[in-house]
């Protein structure tokens, strides 16, 4: 039976210099490749016009190039993009496009499904089936950039993973991805554009700390209170709120960068003034800034936007207290591209 064929993005630079060497070739082949497989985002080894026709048979006969394939792509009547990215095994994940005035946002899934299991998230309805690797999570960042500069005539902005999966249960990829992002030799974008959120895995944010990542961390809180965070994220037992007030204090005394809070006002569940009471105190633990948004419903009504009374209750109390808050409003609801809804239903 043949070998299955390794993936090249999965070599370093230095390992393709290497591979050139032992072939009886030279090492700055590798460096060629290199650029084309990342800076210049290659999807086969033919494209690679400035490396002879004999070599790039004896790359076909020893690799292949997994990258994604926008599967469908729908355009929401507010511009927002939302891409069904085949990977090379079968299965699909979703990234978005989110335009405004000023800037391009692309939102990127680091899982196929979700590890964890927010009940308020069509995500978390699909199981968990593997993690991204490193170049699928940069794969959909240059789509989306090619589609920036197409319908919006800018390059991308910045960069969210707010889409499907907990980015810290994927921490290695998630990081590698982000390096080649950041990288002269990918994207070259600064890490300050880029955003990761999680549901609040408190270890991992102190090894964020530890690692002395540059990019800004959010966390998607939705209740101060233990009993009521736990209703609405189950995890949060295993996770609970003095765990995740610690890991938070750790990353500001070691980073000296605010955290953004994103958080979900419901009907019933989290709008009273005991609320709003504990969440300010829980902002005032460690220098941060509120994203209050829009619920964006996944079928079944049990949990619902809460009245623009509570939401102006919320914010009045936030601002009083001097923590900047903003509403984010929500896109792409029309072709469930919204915060909370991908679940590969395109």
């Amino acid at each position: 039976m043949a070998a299955t064929k390794k993936d090249i993005r999965a070599l370093t630079k230095e390992q393709l210099r290497e591979f050139f060497e032992k072939q009886g070739d030279k090492a700055f082949r590798g460096n060629q490749v290199y650029e084309w497989l990342w800076q210049k985002g290659a999807h086969s080894f033919e494209d690679m016009t400035n490396v002879s026709k004999e070599t790039r048979q004896m790359l076909e006969d020893n690799f292949v190039i997994n990258h994604i394939k926008v599967d469908t792509m729908q355009r929401s009547n507010d511009g927002t993009v939302k891409n069904a990215v085949r990977l090379h095994d079968g299965l699909i994940v979703e990234s978005v496009l989110i335009p405004t005035a000023t800037r391009t946002t692309a939102c990127v899934s680091s899982q196929v499904g979700c590890s964890l299991d927010c009940r308020f998230c069509a995500t978390a309805r699909l199981k968990r089936m593997r993690n991204l690797n490193p170049d699928e999570i940069y794969d959909q960042v240059v789509a989306i950039d090619n589609e920036s500069k197409l319908y919006f005539n800018r390059p991308l902005s910045n960069i969210v993973f707010m889409g499907m999966g907990e980015p810290l249960m994927n921490y290695n990829n998630v990081i590698k991805a982000i390096d080649k992002i950041t990288s002269p030799e990918g994207l070259g974008m600064s890490p300050k554009r880029i955003t990761v959120s999680t549901s609040g895995v408190p270890k991992m944010i102190k090894k964020m700390a530890d690692d002395d990542v540059k990019f800004n961390l959010a966390v998607s809180l939705h209740s101060a209170i233990d009993e009521v965070r736990t209703t609405i994220m189950p995890f949060n037992e295993t996770f609970p709120l003095e765990d995740l007030r610690e890991a938070l204090e750790y990353w500001y005394a070691k980073t000296k960068r605010k955290i953004s809070y994103e958080y979900v006002v419901w009907k019933g569940i989290n709008d009273t003034q005991k609320d709003i009471d504990a969440f300010v105190k829980f902002c005032k633990y460690v220098p941060c800034k509120v994203n209050i948004i829009e619920y964006n419903p996944i079928d079944d009504g049990e949990f619902q936007q809460a009245s623009n009374e509570a939401l102006e209750n919320y914010i009045s109390h936030l601002e009083k207290n001097r923590i900047v808050v903003n509403v984010r409003r929500s896109r792409g609801k029309d072709i469930d591209a919204a915060c909370g809804q991908l679940a590969n239903k395109s």
